[in-house]
Formats: structure tokens, C-alpha cells, sequence
């Protein structure tokens, strides 16, 4: 089967401009069989496709509940929980990436870093913790192998990343815009009907479980804006810093909650 295993909604992240509905008819008119949803710290693109559906399976497209979520110290991670797994932190951006990783896989999840050596703040290996680059590495469960908005350079590194530590590498388009649909892929060995069907390959099939590919989108702001991206990217970083902080409290209830589970 084949999936985009990295797509925004309008409905989900700010900067996201394809509506759900829209996005998988893109997708089933260029042959994939699926989509992983991964909106920025949120999952209102999925909540907005269940209303739609009304519950309703999608006929031959088979559309994966995820997030792409910010840690305040190992830039996004792809984060991916079994059905009716429902944690509110996952919506509360700024956890470190350990207790990240700990919470995901109490509940039966996995989770991987996106673009691992993409930009600065927002991947692993180019976050301001340097320490964090790889401590946790052998902790996650995948890795982001192939991603359209990225360069073939960013894409080699994270692919020998991978091998180096024996992941499953996801391919995705991380679009934004209706013209980057379907332009980053993963295909599985297995047929995935679910959240359960895809975490119950991964680990049962480790890297044999898939294989990526794709085409490089030639419209991402980097290439459009050029050196000034710089100045965009600080002001992201600055932007989910304040986020981060508006949701400390929050943020600190709930990982009190899941913390004690936890232990």
C-alpha cells in the first residue's frame, strides 16, 4: 500500500492550505491508498474528516490519525497512537523529547523524528540542545527517510541516520499546498487498515516493513524567499517558544498525569 506519510490540513496547522476533503482526493487520483494526517500539535484535521465522514471508512483510501508534534528540545517528532487513543498532551506543544517518547509508548504508539537534518530548531540534529541529537535516536521507532520539502542532502543524511541504527524510514510530501499532494510516499508490505495495523507492522518487521521515495517540491518558501528564510525560521522558533509558554501550566497538569501512569 501506498501513503503520504506526511500531510497538513487547512483545518489543522496554520499554515496548512488544503482541506481534508480536497487532500484525499488528490491523493486517491494519483493511486495512493492512504494519508497519515500530521498537523502541527493537533488533531482538528482528523476531528474535521470524522465529522465529515460521519464515522463512514473512506472506499479504498484509508486516512491514519497522527500529529506532528514540537518538542522544545529535539525539533518535530511524527507521533502515531493506536485507535481511540486519546491524550491531550499530544495537543500541548513543548515537552522535552524523552518524556515525549516515554508517554508514546506507554500508550502503544511510535514516533519518529520528521526531516531529521532539515532546518535549525526544527529538526533533531539541528537543534540548540546539541546533546540531544542522538541520545535518544535508538528510542524512536522510525525515521523520516524521504521528505519532498527537504533537499536531497538533508534526505542522504537522515536515510544514513537510519541505517546506522536499523529504523524503518517513512517517505512523506510534508505539504502544505495542493501542488506538493503525494509527492513523498511510503510504501508497506503489509496492507494498513489502521493505527493498530501500521505500530503491529513496524515493529513486528522493523525496516523490511516499508521502503520511500519521491519527488522534490520546487514552491517551498526556502526556495522562494531565499537567505531571508533565516529570519522566518527564528521567527517560528520565537513563535513556539511563546506557545510553549502559553501552555505551560496546561502542559504541566497533564504530564503530572501521564508521569505517574507512567512510573
Amino acid at each position: 500500500m501506498k501513503f503520504d506519510m506526511h500531510c497538513h490540513t487547512k483545518e489543522g496547522s496554520l499554515d496548512g492550505k488544503v482541506p481534508i476533503e480536497a487532500a484525499v482526493v488528490i491523493l486517491k487520483e494519483k493511486g495512493f491508498g492512504g494519508m497519515l494526517i500530521s498537523d502541527h500539535n493537533s488533531y482538528k484535521g482528523y476531528r474535521a474528516w470524522k465529522k465529515w465522514k460521519g464515522g463512514a471508512q473512506e472506499e479504498n483510501f484509508v486516512v491514519l490519525k497522527g500529529v506532528e508534534y514540537d518538542t522544545i528540545d529535539a525539533g518535530h517528532i511524527l507521533v502515531i497512537m493506536p485507535e481511540g487513543v486519546k491524550l491531550r498532551i499530544l495537543e500541548l506543544r513543548g515537552l522535552p523529547v524523552q518524556f515525549l517518547i516515554e508517554i508514546v509508548h506507554k500508550y502503544g504508539g511510535i514516533l519518529g523524528p520528521a526531516h531529521p537534518c532539515g532546518e535549525k530548531y526544527l529538526s533533531i540534529t539541528n537543534t540548540r540542545k546539541h546533546r540531544n541529537r542522538m541520545a535518544v535516536m535508538d528510542q524512536f521507532d522510525f525515521l523520516e527517510g524521504f521528505n519532498a520539502c527537504e533537499s536531497p542532502e538533508s534526505n542522504a543524511a537522515a536515510m544514513e541516520i537510519a541505517s546506522m541504527y536499523g529504523k524503518p524510514v517513512f517517505g512523506g510530501s510534508d505539504a502544505h499546498k495542493a501542488d506538493c499532494m503525494g509527492l513523498g510516499y511510503t510504501e508497506f508490505e503489509k496492507p494498513v487498515l489502521g493505527e493498530s495495523d501500521l505500530i503491529a507492522l513496524i515493529k513486528d518487521r522493523g525496516r523490511e516493513a516499508c521502503s520511500c521515495g519521491g519527488e522534490y517540491y520546487a514552491g517551498t518558501t526556502k526556495q522562494r524567499i531565499g537567505r531571508a528564510n533565516n529570519l522566518l525560521v527564528d521567527g517560528f522558533w520565537f513563535y513556539n517558544w511563546i506557545s510553549s509558554l502559553l501552555r505551560y501550566r496546561k502542559r504541566r497538569r497533564e504530564l503530572r498525569k501521564y508521569y505517574i501512569r507512567i512510573k
